[in-house]
């Protein structure tokens, strides 16, 4: 039993965990979809046929997804549940198993929509987190009030982590938290906000995208797989650009939800991508494109859709 993230008192935590992953995100699909971008969705399906036998190469999601699923074993129960959303006919859903089974991902359901958004049934299947290429899709599932995230390529470097953890890492404002401070900042300026995050310090922050659903499941599964010496098979890490006076008001807030970090990075206008490569982090979520690509490089990296501009800062430094 945990502090719900809405204020609301105790919340009890109910696993399993469900990720919902598009096939693009969890498999390298560049060649396949560049071909149906050049000739279309014949092309595509035919070579998707040819294919059907071939595994497919990993993606940006596939070491999450495997080290989230390698928890099942571990447990001796279904902690973890992975579902495949895809644009793809049921034709072609073929491939898709075929390659779980050979890469070992032990995933049973998925829905495959012939074109059709796959936005919906992120809601139909109790999703807590979507994974996608598709801009359109994450956008909105995140106005639906999910958590979801636009996925790039997956970096060309091998997880350094030990293989029986899973290591998240997070931006603050507007993903694990609302974007309340940063309309104070936008409206009244960074004077006003720092002066209103530390008269606020003891009071909860609203819950962002990844604070309603999502987070709260990771820390009941963080409890689930945690060792003798206090550590844990999941380990998280906020790194956020807000920095002192303004970092109290993240921790309390995790203190109050019962959804602690493992790591806190408050980095101001230092940049995050060397930071993400010391967590050895498995993947990474911000709200700002600019983030989001500067990480790329070193970690998966997914993009928060948010109401804001892409390019403005949301939470500044304090100097």
């Amino acid at each position: 039993m945990t502090a719900s993230p809405f204020g609301m008192g105790p919340n009890i935590v109910r696993l399993p965990l469900n990720i919902g992953v598009s096939t693009r995100a969890l498999f390298d699909l560049e060649e396949e979809h560049a071909l149906f971008e050049a000739e279309g969705v014949s092309a595509y399906s035919e070579l998707q046929r040819a294919r059907e036998k071939a595994p497919l190469k990993p993606g940006a999601a596939f070491e999450v997804v495997r080290r989230l699923l390698a928890l099942n074993a571990a447990a001796g129960e279904r902690l973890v549940e992975v579902i495949v959303l895809s644009k793809n006919s049921p034709d072609l859903s073929l491939r898709a198993f075929n390659s779980c089974k050979e890469h070992g991902l032990s995933i049973r359901h998925g829905s495959f929509t012939s074109g059709r958004s796959v936005a919906p049934f992120v809601a139909a299947w109790g999703i807590d987190l979507f994974l996608s290429n598709d801009h359109d899709d994450v956008r909105a599932v995140v106005a639906a009030g999910a958590a979801g995230a636009r996925l790039g390529s997956a970096p060309n470097i091998a997880a350094q982590a030990p293989f029986d953890e899973v290591r998240f890492a997070f931006d603050g404002d507007a993903v694990v938290f609302s974007a309340e401070s940063d309309r104070i900042y936008k409206e009244q300026g960074l004077e006003k906000f720092l002066e209103h995050e530390v008269r606020n310090a003891k009071i909860p922050m609203a819950p962002g995208p990844f604070g309603k659903s999502f987070l709260p499941k990771l820390a009941e599964l963080r409890k689930r797989f945690l060792r003798p010496d206090g550590t844990s098979r999941i380990r998280t890490a906020i790194v956020t650009a807000r920095n002192a006076p303004a970092h109290e008001r993240v921790i309390q807030t995790l203190r109050s939800w019962g959804t602690p970090a493992d790591e806190a990075h408050f980095v101001g206008g230092h940049e995050k991508a060397p930071i993400l490569a010391a967590t050895c982090a498995h993947i990474f979520f911000d709200d700002q494109e600019c983030h989001v690509d500067g990480a790329s490089g070193v970690v998966p990296a997914g993009l928060v859709p948010g109401p804001h501009d892409p390019d403005a800062p949301i939470i500044p430094a304090s100097n």
